[in-house]
Order: C-alpha cells, then sequence, then structure tokens
C-alpha cells in the first residue's frame, strides 16, 4: 500500500487523496453520479468535461462546501474535516465580491488564518510570509492596491499567492485560467508545477482542451459520471473525449468533427 510521501528536507508526510463514489443532486437531478478516482502525492491534476459535467460541483462536494448525496474523501486516513488547514481552495473569479474593500496585501494574509487563527493578530512573520507569496507571483509592487482595482489576471494571482500563504498540500482551484492575460497564465501553470514537483496534490477545474497534455500530468474526465481518471496519455484519448463531450473527436491537432 502506498504510504504517502515525504517533503524533501523534512519530516512532513502528503498521503494520497482517494475519492470514492461521490453522488450529488440538485432539486432530484443528479449532477455527479457515484465518481470515485485515487492520486498520489506530486501530482497535478486536471479536471475535465463539457459545460455542466458537473466539474466544479464535484470540486465543491470534494471539499464539503456543498452536500454530497453519498461517498467519500480520504487524505491518506484522514477526511476532509481532519485535514482543513492542510488544504488550499481558489474558487471560480466570478464568485467573489472584486468590490470588498481590503488591500492585495490583507488579502493574502488572510491564508494564514486557517493556521494561526482569525482572531490572533498577525505576527512579523507572517506579514512577510504574505509579501514572500505575493513575491512568488510577480504582485510585490501591487501590495497596497485595492484588490478591485487589478485585472482579472492579477486577481488571479493574488488569490493564489493567499493559498500559498496557508502552507496547504492539497490546493483545488476551479477554472483559474478563465479571463485572464497569457503572462499571468504562465505564472499559475509555474507555480502549480512547482508544487506539484514539491509533493502536493494539486486539482484544476479546466477547459481549454489544446493545452491539457502540456499543463497536466493526471486527468479526470467526467460528465456526470466519471468518464477515465489517470494519466493524461491514456485519459485524453479520442474514444474517451467523444464520450464525454458526444461529439466526434479527433485529437491530433485538437480537431473536432462535430
Amino acid at each position: 500500500m502506498y504510504k504517502g510521501k515525504k517533503i524533501e528536507g523534512g519530516n512532513k508526510m502528503i498521503e494520497p487523496i482517494t475519492v470514492e463514489s461521490i453522488s450529488v443532486s440538485y432539486d432530484g437531478n443528479e449532477v455527479v453520479k457515484d465518481v470515485s478516482f485515487s492520486f498520489e502525492p506530486s501530482s497535478l491534476i486536471g479536471v475535465l468535461g463539457p459545460n455542466g459535467a458537473g466539474k466544479s460541483t464535484l470540486m465543491k462536494a470534494m471539499l464539503g462546501l456543498i452536500h454530497k448525496d453519498h461517498g467519500s474523501v480520504k487524505l491518506g486516513s484522514k477526511t476532509v474535516d481532519e485535514m482543513r488547514k492542510q488544504i488550499a481552495y481558489v474558487p471560480q473569479r466570478s464568485n467573489i465580491d472584486w468590490n470588498f474593500p481590503i488591500l492585495v496585501k490583507d488579502t493574502v494574509l488572510l491564508g494564514t488564518y486557517p493556521k494561526v487563527g482569525i482572531l490572533r493578530r498577525p505576527k512579523k512573520a507572517d506579514k512577510e510570509w504574505a509579501m514572500e507569496c505575493l513575491k512568488q507571483v510577480g504582485m510585490e509592487e501591487f501590495a497596497n492596491r485595492q484588490i478591485g482595482e487589478l485585472s482579472g489576471g492579477q486577481q488571479q494571482r493574488v488569490f493564489l499567492a493567499r493559498a500559498l500563504a496557508q502552507k496547504a498540500d492539497y490546493f483545488f482551484l476551479d477554472e483559474p485560467f478563465v479571463g485572464i492575460d497569457v503572462s499571468s497564465e504562465e505564472v499559475i501553470i509555474s507555480i502549480l508545477r512547482k508544487l506539484k514537483n514539491d509533493g502536493k496534490i494539486v486539482f484544476v477545474v479546466h477547459h481549454d482542451l489544446s493545452k491539457v497534455k502540456s499543463y497536466f500530468d493526471d486527468l479526470v474526465l467526467i460528465n456526470k459520471e466519471l468518464i477515465d481518471a489517470g494519466p493524461v496519455n491514456k485519459v485524453f484519448q479520442s474514444g474517451n473525449m467523444t464520450k464525454a463531450y458526444n461529439r466526434q473527436f479527433m485529437l491530433d491537432g485538437l480537431e473536432v468533427s462535430m
């Protein structure tokens, strides 16, 4: 049995993630049906499927943010609730109130609260770590700007910095590349690859099929039900894509025959 991965230079163990038979329904309609898969540490996983396939719903159900009809998620032998401090979530930009009056540096500082406590005043070390996370995403010069003044790509970088500030082992990002500039996309995927190389498990809800092979090592392909999960070269095949998207795919050059 896989026993997890020890982070180089320390004794911290990152455990595999196992999703077992997750189902979710709204108003009696099943939108995610009996989805199961597992991944080991050092995984960068794209969650693919057509619009309405249940990608974001699956991610929220995995995190316990919405009600599941049934199913479980285990991080090693522990539940999501037991490992909450080790889980970072970046929601879709469209779900965030960008008019909320908060500075960029304070947004990132929020990432330290799951571990240090929301009632404790941030210490100098916390503030320095938040600035270091901003530096990693190339946004340190915007630290004193209101977050609502930033471009879409800049906002996405800041929220990734907030996730980094949490020092998590498991990262979940919902459509992080939607509506952002090329430069920000390159920064974000570079950081996600580094997280993967550091032993983390990273899930990304994604829709741009042209970048799947260059971005991800593993995939979860769904259309309400699981189509396939595993290494990208196994999952990202014409037969699977045709089944998921209900249309004929010829993946050489990503030409699509409707």
